[in-house]
């Protein structure tokens, strides 16, 4: 039996103004979730990129690069 290979995406985590921690993925359009603690997010996270795959099938996998902050 072949074994499926594990796909493994980007996950960007902020904290929005009231508190709750917010995740979204930028492979899978329209996937992210919120909670108020990491433990739970991560969770969230899970289940939301596992149904956003079964929506899209066919996702265009980036390479990591990093992340920049500017202030304007």
């Amino acid at each position: 039996m072949k074994k499926k290979k594990k796909r493994e995406f980007n996950v960007i985590i902020e904290r929005d103004s009231e508190g709750f921690f917010v995740a979204t993925v930028p492979e899978l359009k329209g996937c992210h979730s919120q909670a108020k603690s990491l433990d739970i997010l991560m969770k969230r996270i899970r289940e939301a990129i596992e149904l956003c795959l079964e929506v899209q099938k066919d996702t265009e996998s980036f390479e990591f690069i990093g992340v920049q902050r500017i202030a304007i």
